[in-house]
């Protein structure tokens, strides 16, 4: 399967049956980043949270027992 990168626009060359290949058939919303992307993303991503300025917005979870 040939599927295009979101961000650098390389086109790479998966395998039909593996589970990110799936993904993207199933769900067409689903964007591919090639590993040369999300290493970086996730390289900068781990710089900036040691600098301590990285806040992750998370919902916070309530737990209501009568519904």
């Amino acid at each position: 399967m040939r599927v295009k990168c979101v961000i650098c626009d390389i086109v790479e060359e998966i395998d039909d049956g593996s589970p990110q290949a799936k993904k993207l058939r199933n769900r067409r919303n689903t964007m591919h980043m090639c590993t040369t992307c999300t290493e970086r993303i996730t390289l900068r991503t781990k710089e900036r949270k040691a600098t301590g300025n990285f806040q992750l917005y998370r919902e916070s979870k309530t737990d209501e027992p009568l519904i």
